[in-house]
């Protein structure tokens, strides 16, 4: 049997209904096998980072889950997620109805060519690390 890890996530979104978006992302994920939500921060609003001008504000929440889904696995998960609740590919840091972030994932450190963990970028946002504390 899988030993269950302790991750955390990252849920943001600045298209549409911003608070529906993040709660439908949570009822995914919640329905998932191998996947069980500990704790669920606050949403919180910041303004976006990089990618184009004039973009609407974002909100984002922390999830804190125990999994035993392995790294990749449950990323592709979060993707699928996504995707169902229609994030489209668009510019980089563009706006997005929903993005779901591996923040930490139990003590591991991977570095490939599409997973990065811990986050590459959470300890220089506030909107991350914010909503982080509260769940951890």
């Amino acid at each position: 049997m899988a030993t269950t890890v302790t991750c955390y996530l990252g849920l943001g979104s600045n298209l549409g209904n911003r608070r529906a978006n993040i709660k439908a992302a949570i009822a995914e994920l919640r329905s998932l096998k191998g996947i069980k939500i500990i704790k669920v921060s606050r949403m919180m609003t910041s303004n976006p980072l990089g990618g184009p001008k004039h973009q609407p504000l974002f909100l984002n929440a922390c999830l804190k889950i125990q999994t035993r889904l392995l790294p990749a696995p449950l990323l592709k998960s979060l993707k699928n997620i996504e995707k169902e609740l229609g994030r489209k590919k668009t510019v980089r840091w563009g706006p997005r109805k929903i993005d779901l972030d591996i923040l930490l994932y139990g003590d591991k450190i991977i570095k490939s060519k599409t997973l990065n963990i811990p986050h590459p970028r959470m300890l220089e946002r506030t909107f991350v690390l914010k909503p982080l504390l509260e769940v951890l």
